[in-house]
């Protein structure tokens, strides 16, 4: 088991977002995770930052937005470095508002940021300046300074996903559909069990023909890639947490055999569930 350490990030219920402006950031806090979104802004120095299941050296200027839960660590040698965060409800993608049109660009960013997004060249420039913009900023501007901020990194060109530790198309689905929702959580309770597409369709008063195309349409993943991706993230999280064994959690997960379960990992994974565990072993155990 690798412990990673649940951070109570000081944000109010009635808080827009909060900056921490850091001066003199000494980076000796654990590998931690919480339920807000956050931004990092670290400036001038170089090291080592853990996203999820990624190690990678940054140097300069590093920029990443993860989502809720998503564990990440930077280290750096000594102390004395600048670093911007910015933190904000883990519930946005549940506000009306984020699906009306204009929004759908930050609907899209909060998504990829499951499993982290950084950003480089010229636009991450842009993007710390704006930021440091808005750490001078009061009152209701910095709302419309924060929104500019997260559009301009939705639309940004020169972003890439860090991590595989998460997996967006499970976590993050946002359909307005009450068939849809009844659907998902019915999966998500019986996950452990031989689930057919028959039975979940029967559950919301559909074809098995109608369903599948209607789920398709409205999560943008088929039916069965969203049953086998739920089980993998679940593995994972089987394999950070706990001792058992592949086999064990093959059939936890609802897995028919052993042989379908290493398959489907290792194609999301790029590698078998053991070597996953020994990745996250070999990572974790630095910090």
């Amino acid at each position: 088991m690798y412990e990673i350490q649940q951070e109570i990030v000081p944000i109010a219920h009635d808080d827009f977002f909060i900056i921490l402006n850091h001066y003199d950031a000494v980076f000796k806090y654990p590998i931690h995770c919480h339920p807000e979104y956050e931004i990092n802004v670290v400036m001038d120095t170089c090291g080592t930052r853990v996203i999820g299941d990624s190690q990678e050296n940054f140097e300069g200027l590093d920029i990443v937005m993860m989502g809720p839960y998503l564990p990440h660590v930077w280290k750096a040698e000594g102390g004395g470095h600048r670093v911007v965060t910015i933190q904000f409800s883990g519930d946005l993608l549940k506000y009306q508002i984020i699906n009306k049109r204009l929004f759908l660009p930050i609907k899209q960013l909060l998504v990829d940021s499951a499993q982290g997004l950084c950003f480089n060249g010229p636009e991450a420039e842009r993007i710390r300046d704006e930021i440091l913009e808005l750490t001078m900023m009061q009152g209701f501007q910095t709302a419309t300074k924060f929104l500019n901020i997260l559009n301009y990194m939705a639309t940004a060109s020169r972003r890439r996903l860090v991590s595989n530790f998460s997996e967006s198309e499970v976590s993050l689905i946002t359909s307005n559909s009450r068939r849809i929702s009844k659907a998902c959580k019915y999966i998500e309770e019986n996950l452990s069990k031989k689930i057919t597409l028959s039975e979940v369709a029967e559950l919301v008063n559909m074809s098995g023909s109608a369903f599948s195309h209607f789920f398709k349409k409205k999560t943008g993943i088929s039916f069965i890639t969203y049953v086998n991706n739920l089980r993998v993230a679940r593995a994972c999280e089987l394999l950070i947490d706990t001792s058992l064994s592949a086999s064990e959690i093959c059939y936890d997960c609802g897995f028919n055999n052993k042989s379908n379960f290493i398959r489907i990992f290792t194609q999301r994974k790029n590698m078998t569930p053991i070597e996953y565990r020994n990745h996250m072993a070999h990572l974790y155990v630095k910090y």
